[in-house]
């Protein structure tokens, strides 16, 4: 928004002082003139664009005077006139407005979207990602380098500084269901952390953190979790030593494409009015598309792994299921036709 401000400011300013020339030189002239509108109108044009044509009439000393002042002004206005509409064209300023403001339009278009702040690589891993569960979302980056070398047009920029509540606002932050702040410094995610949770209450937050002890200030901020990539980067890479196949498992789980395996949570409310009250056993998700019932949550947030077939699915509750992509692609279309 500020950049379209700007540009526009100068376009602006330009096309103002044009007509101030005009319409000055014009009233000029009719007063010291004593001419019409028309003919004051006339000669402030052909003095202004420099065509040589000749007088409307005789002018006077003050006419002179106030003729050689025009051209002066005149000169100035259209130097500048051409600067900017050189920037404007040539720069590459148009293109850039185009990008934004068609970014500006799909974004008013977003509902539920996510708001990444920071490309760095832990904001481009999480964009990937996005792009790849199909999740609707918006980078806020404030280096132009780091957009430029992005090469997916599939996702939108808005060039800004994330700790501003205009640029947050501009992304539409107020029908946005998540906000990942992977900023590089712990401070300015702290900031970020607040001002969204001061926009939204319900929102989702995950923060990035460099520091242990910037953990609990993004938690006591708001922070529905905090990530340190370093730390689990690391733990990570020591899994793979110590447990191999577990690691390459759970790797295997992690979307990787049509090839891999998704775990996919189902609520109590999207379940068929059918299913909803039954047990695990009496819903039959194996045998309907092949997914396997891993884990259940509780109303009061208490998680059972590989919970018993006697298990009933009550309101507040929710399923985690295991399969590959075609099979819970089965179940949602399953569940969804059984509405």
């Amino acid at each position: 928004m500020k950049y379209n401000y700007k540009l526009f400011s100068k376009v602006y300013y330009f096309l103002f002082l044009l007509l101030f020339v005009i319409f000055g030189g014009t009233f000029g002239y009719m007063v010291i003139e004593n001419w019409s509108f028309i003919n004051s109108f006339y000669m402030t044009i052909i003095t202004i664009s420099t065509v040589g044509y000749g007088e409307v009439a005789e002018l006077t000393v003050y006419g002179k005077l106030f003729t050689s002042f025009l051209i002066v002004s005149s000169f100035g206005t259209f130097a500048y006139a051409i600067t900017a509409i050189t920037n404007y064209v040539v720069g590459g300023e148009y293109r850039n407005y185009l990008k934004e403001y068609k970014i500006m339009k799909e974004l008013r278009k977003m509902n539920d979207h996510v708001i990444i702040c920071g490309f760095g690589r832990v904001g481009k891993q999480a964009a990937e990602d996005l792009l790849t569960h199909g999740i609707p979302f918006v980078v806020i980056e404030r280096d132009q380098e780091a957009i430029d070398a992005n090469q997916n047009e599939d996702i939108f920029f808005l060039k800004g500084d994330s700790t501003n509540d205009e640029t947050l606002i501009s992304g539409c932050i107020n029908n946005a269901k998540a906000i990942i702040t992977c900023l590089p410094k712990d401070a300015e995610n702290v900031y970020v952390v607040l001002t969204a949770r001061e926009f939204k209450s319900d929102m989702i937050i995950v923060s990035r953190a460099s520091n242990q002890s910037a953990v609990s200030k993004l938690r006591m901020a708001g922070a529905n979790n905090v990530i340190m990539p370093d730390s689990i980067g690391g733990s990570h890479m020591a899994s793979l030593i110590a447990n191999p196949d577990v690691m390459e498992f759970l790797d295997m789980i992690r979307v990787q494409g049509d090839t891999g395996c998704n775990i996919e949570t189902i609520a109590y409310s999207e379940l068929p009015s059918s299913l909803q009250g039954k047990t695990i056993e009496e819903l039959e998700a194996k045998k309907i598309t092949g997914v396997t019932i891993i884990g259940y949550r509780t109303p009061d947030a208490t998680y059972i792994v590989n919970p018993p077939v006697s298990t009933t699915v009550v309101p507040g509750s929710k399923l985690f299921v295991l399969g590959n992509p075609d099979q819970i692609k089965g179940l949602i279309e399953h569940f969804h036709l059984q509405h």
